[in-house]
């Protein structure tokens, strides 16, 4: 089949879900048996999020080859089970900088280099280039920000040629919001037709129109929603507030997206798709009753700093039959005198990752007390570097032991910077990324948690390391090195069997985690926690 495009822009406001809607989307194709991907073009002009702060943007999510992308990712990785590359992330940087280079070459032979054409040239191949070298049946295109913005008008000008360049093989999915006025108890429409009339000014007419509502919209509201956007009445579906992000598609395909967008295209319907799994995984979610309380220490008081990991503890937490409540504790506000209060009530504890000095001695302070006090506890990345850290002060007795990071003139550097970071300048995307192989040390937890596998998979985002030179005082003393690097003998896991639960990663296991194929250390984990 030739490949199709579908083009997901956003109206009235930011933030409504269109992350959301195009992994529903994906999800929802590859249920009727289509090869899919999904791509992001965030109009910023960074490179990558790489270097962003994470209360700016949210978390950085790492692609299998090392890129540094979006959250957005996360959503499409988790709900399709693909896995993205650095193709299915572009900033309005990337584009720049690529036409920019290419200038400076002499490329364009002595041409003035303007926005139309050249940069919308240069993101019309970059939407087309996943669908044509690899032969998928849809590509799913998301732009990020709202319609009106500075911004984001070449990315709207290239769709518009590609609208037409691609003929019925493109269609436009339009996200807009509807608000509910209290006072006047009414729903309003007037900001979508707006949003839609602005879309159109850009030459763009939208095929389908997903509202976004915290109130049920009535068939007279979309029937006036068809009337002035001129778009069919089934083409016009709501995205109401869910309990869960993951009954969206169940709620798209209820209301036939799917099949309307394959009816814009020209495929033929069909069937609905029973999508039993993904029921299933709904119905366990549903009918979990117990409640277990998971710990977040670490500095970003925002939801969406440590989205993957949110997503990965609740999953896991659906597959073991409960409910896993979420309390994050700010590090910077622990003490050793309120340790013991922050922690109360909680079933387990996750050191969180994160950059900087920030934060760091309340991780260290934290780790301590789930050491001793036998509670469950998985540190990644900078958390396992923390519970490193603390292992070395308190039980080698390295009382000044730190990291390069916070102290590059600490004695016992038991985590240092690898060689060949020493001399990078530049902080973005020069970091240890993407996935890398690990050897696991046979009948230690986290070998049994993945299933007795000995060569496993995991992505990484991090400039230090654990000083191998520490390596055999650290296993004397009781905290094992039980997965290893085999290329670069690196220490990628540590654990302390005789605890309950107590392994650090130096990897970024929730990046892997998906709705149907819940992470392994997760689910140990929080088995462990109940």
């Amino acid at each position: 089949m030739e490949t199709k495009f579908i083009f997901v822009t956003g109206g009235v406001v930011s933030s409504l879900g269109k992350g959301i809607i195009s992994a529903s989307i994906g999800k929802l194709l590859q249920a009727r048996g289509y090869k899919v991907t999904i791509q992001k073009f965030d109009p910023y002009i960074n490179i990558d999020p790489g270097t962003l702060n994470p209360y700016e943007h949210g978390e950085c999510y790492v692609t299998v080859d090392g890129m540094e992308t979006d959250l957005d990712l996360g959503h499409y990785e988790r709900f399709t089970g693909i896995h993205t590359t650095r193709n299915n992330s572009i900033t309005t940087g990337r584009i720049y900088k690529t036409v920019i280079d290419r200038e400076r070459k002499g490329d364009y032979l002595g041409k003035t280099i303007q926005v139309v054409p050249h940069i919308t040239d240069e993101i019309k191949r970059r939407m087309l280039r996943e669908g044509l070298n690899e032969g998928l049946d849809f590509v799913i295109t998301e732009v990020g920000g709202t319609i009106g913005d500075i911004e984001s008008a070449p990315f709207m000008e290239a769709i518009r040629q590609l609208r037409w360049q691609l003929g019925r093989n493109a269609v436009c999915v339009h996200l807009t919001y509807v608000p509910y006025l209290k006072a006047a108890d009414e729903l309003k429409t007037k900001p979508t037709q707006h949003s839609v009339k602005e879309l159109q000014g850009m030459g763009i007419q939208p095929d389908i129109l997903v509202l976004r509502t915290e109130r049920h919209l009535d068939d007279h509201i979309r029937m006036k929603v068809a009337s002035f956007c001129n778009v069919d009445l089934e083409c016009v579906v709501q995205s109401e507030d869910m309990p869960s992000i993951y009954e969206v598609p169940v709620s798209m395909q209820r209301q036939g997206l799917d099949a309307a967008i394959m009816r814009k295209i020209g495929i033929p319907v069909g069937e609905t798709p029973a999508m039993k799994s993904w029921h299933d995984f709904l119905d366990k979610q549903r009918d979990a009753k117990r409640e277990i309380h998971i710990g977040l220490v670490g500095k970003y008081d925002l939801q969406d700093a440590y989205k993957s990991i949110r997503e990965s503890l609740n999953l896991a937490g659906v597959y073991n039959n409960v409910k896993t409540k979420l309390h994050f504790i700010n590090s910077e506000e622990i003490t050793k005198q309120n340790i013991a209060e922050k922690l109360e009530g909680m079933a387990g504890i996750m050191v969180c990752p994160g950059f900087g000095t920030r934060g760091i001695e309340g991780k260290i302070i934290a780790a301590e007390y789930t050491r001793t006090h036998d509670i469950p506890t998985f540190g990644i990345c900078l958390g396992m570097q923390m519970m490193v850290i603390e292992f070395a002060r308190n039980v080698l007795g390295y009382k000044d032991a730190n990291s390069r990071e916070m102290d590059e003139q600490t004695p016992h550097n038991v985590i240092d910077i690898m060689e060949e970071q020493k001399s990078i300048t530049q902080k973005g995307g020069t970091m240890r990324l993407g996935a890398y192989e690990c050897e696991l040390v046979q009948g230690s937890r986290a070998y049994e948690a993945y299933g007795e596998e000995t060569l496993i998979k995991e992505r990484h985002r991090h400039r230090y390391e654990f000083n191998n030179a520490y390596k055999d005082e650290y296993e004397s003393k009781g905290m094992k090195c039980v997965g290893i690097n085999p290329d670069a003998d690196l220490v990628e896991i540590v654990e302390i069997p005789e605890k309950r639960w107590y392994i650090g990663t130096q990897f970024h296991p929730e990046y892997s985690s998906t709705v149907l194929h819940p992470h392994p250390l997760f689910m140990d984990f929080i088995k462990t926690c109940m």
